[in-house]
């Protein structure tokens, strides 16, 4: 493709629009801190974006590569310049026209070590219930005599007591420290111990015994109430302030679905930053929709990902795949075989296992709510508790939401399942009391209303331990569509659902976010782009892996993710592939896991990757991997055209503007790397962003997306749109099925009425109707602008 040159953008003298045009976002952390990022803003505004979007800025555990792990809520983060060097990057920005968004982490805050780290926490470790800090943490005191379990220890007490000391005032643990109930000092360390107002434990205790809401299974980060509103105004204070400065312009909300009450949250946080650009990290499954009452522009986009991957995904290929992999792998269908049984096996072992503690916690909220409801007292603890898991694990989505009709629809159809677990259908009407317990938000009961909230959060983690977490690694046909808000078990997007997703998105959400690789996803959009390829080739595919050395694998399913995860990455790096797959088992949890590891299989795990994957197989995979690089060139040009110029704000993420490969955390993670070249990619997302910037009017105003119709015999094979009338994108989808029949043939695409229409990427003028064969006769891709 023959590109002309770009010109150098003139430093706009305006501020920031007050809804982005588009965001780039960088992994802040003490190897890029602030003022590396504001090395980076020169590039950053000729790129195009309007806003540079911030991993969370205020302070964490030390050394920490992602700041989610919060411990202080009234400070920028020292290690990463703090308010100083913050305040420079936005001056800096601001000079060059850009804004700064930031991540705010509302759900949880880190449980350090040392403790002391977390002021708030070491206020409630010394001085229990009676502390003023003791609302910020969702605790039950109630269950744990009084304490709080600290699941820390690295084997049971009696083990560990010589590790424990008393030293400068504190309970020393290798590098935990623990404040000391005031009078307590000078007992024997065992009375020592009894006495404080939480109680140290054996890690593997958390599982069970753990009484603190924390975020999904991870006890070092536990749950903050911001339901309440003198916390609220703690924990968002400095962001606040910054926002009323004008250092920040707008922000993103991690993980909602944690919080007692989203809707409310989004509420307040709106009035309070007067209305500032706030988009939330909620994922949405299958046709779930975003509540439309939530006070915010729209998700981060994580739905938007899956309609761009799904378009170029070949149902019937990914169908043929799956019988190919299934065939090759021999998995059992609750172990993998099949997605719907696979997934809910994962949520049995999660309800019944990692999530053992939560569950308990509920089935003690019920067993408060039904006393507090003559109406729905005398059921057994155990009925409560089994329909309790039994509604968890049928409920489809994250959670449910209050006053939603839709989340009520779905209780109803969870429980309708439910019932069918009990011999005893009297037994059964224990599903009824849970069901309606779970929708009484609004009771006057605070202990029906505690019923209501803490499903929700429980059903959040189970929906994404079960799936994301498990399931994901278990089902694996097709590695690029078990992506975070994908549907593994039927991944492809046909153009009419991908345009009645964009239409509704322009109307409801425009301002809402659009991503395709983020800090979270399994895999880059570079690396999904060559993997979609396999769902046109899945003949091909099972070709190649049948004469694949894969003998040295410890089973078949290692072997083909293991294969999946090389193509898909493209480089036999084995410091990066050993990692990524070793992850993919130990969260799959079928042989080995990250608590109960077998580390005679890892070790068989990583020499075949190493030696076979990384050697003795590369050269056929590479072989195979290059006769299909135009298509997968046409995947990757065409997702990042149809994410730069669809309905919402698109988000790119570091150094995805070129050619960007990477894996499952933490290799997604590292510091920003800026593209040292230019490729046919950062040219094209050069362009898009550009023209986002100089048209605003038809990217940002509802209803200003407009399906285009393809005419011919490869019209399903150009996916096309307008922008209000001044933009059109075209992109060329399911390319090697294109070219079995002999290309595009008579295919065509009428153009909206207007003057000529010119693509910027090549120069070439297009009248009413422009021939697919000329439209993409240089590149995959096409993107005109009117006159």
């Amino acid at each position: 493709m023959s590109l002309p040159p770009l010109p150098e953008p003139a430093v706009p003298p305006v501020p920031p629009p007050a809804v982005p045009t588009a965001t780039y976002r960088l992994q802040i952390q003490p190897e890029f801190p602030f003022a590396a990022a504001e090395r980076a803003v020169p590039y950053l505004a000729g790129l195009g974006v309007s806003h540079l979007h911030l991993s969370p800025v205020l302070e964490a555990g030390p050394g920490s590569t992602h700041g989610y792990d919060v411990t202080g809520h009234d400070r920028v983060r020292e290690e990463l310049g703090g308010e100083e060097g913050l305040r420079s990057l936005a001056a800096a920005a601001r000079a060059h026209g850009l804004g700064l968004v930031v991540d705010l982490v509302p759900n949880h805050m880190a449980v350090p070590a040392p403790e002391r780290l977390n002021g708030a926490l070491w206020e409630v470790l010394r001085d229990g219930p009676g502390s003023p800090y003791a609302r910020w943490f969702d605790v039950d005191w109630a269950a744990g005599g009084g304490r709080l379990l600290l699941p820390v220890l690295g084997g049971r007490l009696p083990d560990e007591l010589d590790a424990l000391r008393v030293e400068g005032g504190e309970l020393r643990y290798y590098d935990h420290a623990f404040p000391l109930r005031p009078g307590t000092e000078a007992l024997p360390l065992p009375e020592l111990l009894a006495a404080q107002h939480y109680r140290l434990a054996w890690w593997r205790l958390a599982r069970t015994e753990l009484n603190y809401r924390r975020f999904f299974t991870i006890s070092q980060l536990i749950a903050v109430r911001v339901e309440d509103p003198e916390v609220f105004e703690a924990t968002h204070a400095t962001v606040l302030r910054l926002l009323r400065d004008g250092v920040v312009d707008g922000l993103r909300i991690d993980h909602p679905d944690g919080l007692a009450d989203p809707a409310g949250y989004l509420a307040r946080l709106r009035k309070a930053s007067g209305g500032r650009w706030t988009v939330v990290e909620k994922v949405l499954c299958g046709g779930e929709r975003l509540p439309r009452g939530w006070a915010c522009a729209g998700t981060t986009g994580y739905d938007a990902l899956r309609r761009v991957d799904g378009v170029f995904v070949d149902a019937d290929g990914v169908r043929e795949l799956a019988d190919v992999y299934r065939e090759f792998t021999g998995c059992a269908a609750d172990a993998g075989g099949e997605w719907a049984v696979t997934a809910r096996r994962a949520a049995y072992e999660v309800v019944e296992g990692d999530l053992t503690a939560e569950v308990e916690r509920l089935g003690r909220s019920a067993d408060r709510a039904c006393a507090a409801r003559p109406e729905l007292a005398d059921h057994a603890p155990w009925a409560l508790r089994t329909a309790i898991r039994e509604t968890l694990v049928r409920f489809p989505v994250y959670r449910p939401y209050e006053g939603e009709a839709e989340s009520a629809r779905q209780l109803e159809r969870a429980a309708r399942g439910a019932r069918e677990a009990f011999a005893v259908s009297e037994e059964a009407h224990a599903v009824d009391v849970v069901r309606e317990l779970a929708s009484s938000y609004g009771d006057a009961q605070p202990d029906v209303r505690d019923f209501a909230v803490r499903f929700a959060q429980v059903a959040s983690a189970l929906h994404a331990k079960a799936e994301e977490d498990r399931a994901f690694y278990r089902y694996v046909p097709l590695l690029s569509a078990n992506e975070v808000g994908g549907e593994p078990g039927d991944p492809a997007v046909t153009p009419d659902a991908f345009h009645d997703f964009c239409v509704r998105q322009s109307a409801q959400w425009p301002d809402g976010g659009t991503a395709l690789s983020t800090h979270d996803t399994k895999r880059s959009a570079d690396v999904r782009a060559r993997l979609a390829v396999l769902s046109q080739v899945p003949a091909e595919w099972q070709a190649l892996v049948s004469r694949l050395p894969s003998g040295g694998a410890p089973d078949r399913h290692v072997a083909w993710v293991a294969w999946q995860t090389a193509l898909g990455l493209g480089t036999p790096d084995p410091d990066r592939l050993v990692p990524a797959v070793l992850k993919s088992v130990r969260e799959a949890g079928l042989r080995t896991s990250w608590t109960e590891g077998d580390q005679g299989y890892e070790d068989a795990v990583a020499a075949f990757v190493r030696e076979t994957v990384c050697g003795a197989g590369w050269s056929a995979l590479a072989e195979f991997a290059a006769r299909l690089a135009p298509h997968t060139e046409a995947n990757r040009l065409g997702a990042a055209l149809l994410h730069l110029t669809m309905p919402g704000v698109p988000d790119v993420y570091q150094g995805t503007e070129s050619v960007y490969e990477a894996l499952v955390d933490p290799d997604n993670r590292p510091p920003a790397r800026l593209p040292a070249r230019e490729d046919r990619k950062t040219v094209l997302t050069r362009h898009a962003l550009r023209l986002r910037g100089e048209l605003p009017e038809a990217f940002a105003a509802p209803d200003t997306y407009e399906p285009l119709t393809p005419r011919g015999a490869s019209a399903s094979h150009l996916l096309a749109f307008s922008r209000g009338g001044r933009v059109v994108t075209a992109v060329t989808r399911l390319s090697h099925a294109l070219d079995a029949p002999g290309g595009w043939h008579d295919t065509t695409l009428p153009l909206p009425d207007g003057d000529e229409w010119t693509d910027v990427l090549t120069g070439r003028v297009y009248g009413e109707v422009a021939e697919a064969a000329r439209l993409f006769a240089d590149g995959p891709v096409a993107l005109l602008r009117r006159g």
